[in-house]
């Protein structure tokens, strides 16, 4: 009897042991457009080997939000009904990243025309040759469009599940380059477009690094309460400010399996 007992209290502890942990943390990997507003300087036009060129830059992110949806039921039952949807702006659009000047020396003597390329942390063009101008024009500012490999990582935590009208939930958590971003400079000593009619010396190239993969953004913890009372089924989209979702829906459980 004591052995049975024994088997039974040790099978118990197995089962609760392979219950999967709550789902409280959420982590997408999206696509996020920006604009990158460049800005270069250029000095030493006619010494040889080359100009010395400064390059940086700023770009705003696109805002963050965070759907919940709660419901009484499960997917997959017959009785069950989309509930109560809420949208909480978890990271505000606009926030600005500053690319640090990145001094370079190089290119084609004799005053050579420049052009720019964006590339991925892997040293892929991410954007086509943008052409800034001659070295002895000094200063340049011009867009480059592109999209940017972006990693976020949601803390959520949920409390009150059988409060009404429902419970309160708590995000934060940051936002990071999921790749590095680097920019190709291109000196060529005339100004005709590659393949064009009359085809453009290579001359050549130098690149920079300009952020590294990692943290670019952080959002503070902050409450958004509503949903169905009832301890409910709750699930969790990821939205860019422009409505592009950013991953897909993530069931979280019920309320109280995320909750503490």
């Amino acid at each position: 009897m004591n052995r049975f007992k024994l088997l039974t209290i040790t099978a118990l502890t197995l089962i609760a042991s392979a219950r999967p942990a709550a789902a409280n943390q959420v982590t997408e990997t999206f696509s996020m457009p920006v604009t990158m507003q460049v800005s270069a300087a250029t000095t030493g036009c006619t010494n040889s080997p080359g100009p010395q060129i400064t390059f940086g830059g700023q770009f705003a992110l696109e805002g963050l939000n965070a759907n919940l949806t709660f419901s009484n039921n499960a997917k997959g039952t017959h009785t069950h009904t989309d509930g109560t949807q809420v949208s909480a702006a978890i990271l505000a659009a606009g926030q600005s990243v500053v690319l640090p000047k990145q001094p370079s020396s190089g290119g084609v003597g004799g005053n050579p025309f420049i052009w720019c390329q964006m590339l991925d942390g892997n040293s892929r063009a991410i954007t086509d040759e943008i052409f800034l101008g001659r070295c002895v024009q000094g200063n340049f500012q011009t867009q480059a469009h592109f999209a940017l490999p972006m990693r976020a990582v949601v803390d959520v935590d949920v409390a009150n599940c059988s409060n009404n009208p429902g419970p309160i939930i708590t995000f934060g958590g940051s936002l990071s380059l999921a790749s590095g971003l680097k920019a190709r400079l291109i000196f060529r000593n005339n100004n005709n477009p590659v393949g064009g009619p009359h085809k453009a010396d290579v001359g050549s190239n130098v690149v920079i690094d300009l952020l590294q993969a990692g943290q670019v953004a952080s959002f503070p913890k902050q409450p958004v309460q509503g949903g169905v009372g009832g301890n409910p089924w709750i699930s969790l989209q990821l939205t860019q400010s422009d409505g592009t979702p950013a991953g897909s829906p993530t069931s979280l459980g019920r309320c109280v399996q995320s909750s503490p």
